[in-house]
């Protein structure tokens, strides 16, 4: 825990800088939420096929889901939320004629979930 999976459009390949972003992203979720740093585990998932409304052109999508364990306050979530939003912007150049549409979920884990 953390568990973050960020998906991204391929045609932001270039425009995003993964490796700088997460190691961004993780202090950053230690502050909001108080976790451990070593406990931030960051996934990339390339997204080659994906439709915002009617259109294909000219479109990226990036959505990244925070998975915390139980505990945080929704006004907690929210804040990292609206960090993480910043964060974005702060790490994805332009593309010229392409529009980004971002957004970030935090889920609650279940109680089920275990790690090693």
């Amino acid at each position: 825990m953390p568990q973050i999976t960020v998906d991204y459009s391929s045609s932001l390949d270039s425009a995003f800088d993964r490796k700088a972003f997460a190691l961004a992203l993780h202090p950053l979720v230690v502050s909001t939420v108080d976790a451990r740093l070593e406990a931030c585990k960051t996934r990339f998932r390339r997204v080659e096929d994906f439709v915002v409304g009617a259109e294909t052109a000219g479109r990226a999508v990036l959505h990244i889901e925070i998975g915390l364990l139980h505990g945080r306050t929704d006004a907690n979530k929210i804040r990292l939320a609206d960090a993480v939003l910043t964060l974005i912007a702060a790490h994805v150049k332009p593309v010229d004629g392409v529009t980004v549409h971002s957004s970030v979920e935090i889920p609650t884990l279940d109680v089920s979930y275990r790690s090693r």
